[in-house]
């Protein structure tokens, strides 16, 4: 399960569904309708925000919207209720290592994507998230 800091305009066609398929995992861990994935390293900052099932709708809100911007037809029933004032913070150091962690795979899957990535020294981030200072976070299985 990867759900991405950096914004999802970078993420390649392959990407952006394995996001929206693994976000709405995350909503099913999260909302207990699930019985594996419970302890995913990357639902720690979801569960530590004051309004873990809102903070991942307002994921998967933006994963649809970037969907809509491609064409494509992500199903916007699947989202819920959303919140949009608390942001989740995320350290320099993890969005450095997700850029890093993005380009490897686009430059297997997706050049195009690769160039625009590769060009950007500090990349948008997904609009749920605000950069801090910081080492790779904990939770980050490398």
């Amino acid at each position: 399960m990867r759900l991405w800091s950096l914004h999802p305009k970078y993420l390649d066609t392959k990407g952006l569904v394995a996001c929206w398929r693994e976000s709405l995992l995350a909503k099913a861990v999260l909302t207990n309708k699930t019985k594996g994935y419970k302890f995913h390293p990357q639902l720690y900052r979801f569960r530590s925000h004051p309004n873990p099932l809102g903070a991942i709708n307002q994921y998967l809100f933006e994963l649809y919207k970037e969907s809509l911007i491609r064409g494509y037809s992500f199903d916007k029933r699947k989202i819920g209720r959303t919140i949009t004032n608390i942001k989740i913070k995320v350290t320099v150091g993890q969005v450095n290592y997700e850029k890093l962690h993005l380009k490897r795979k686009l430059w297997r899957r997706d050049r195009k994507k690769y160039a625009l990535l590769k060009e950007i020294n500090i990349p948008k981030l997904h609009p749920l998230f605000k950069m801090i200072p910081g080492k790779i976070e904990g939770w980050e299985k490398r």
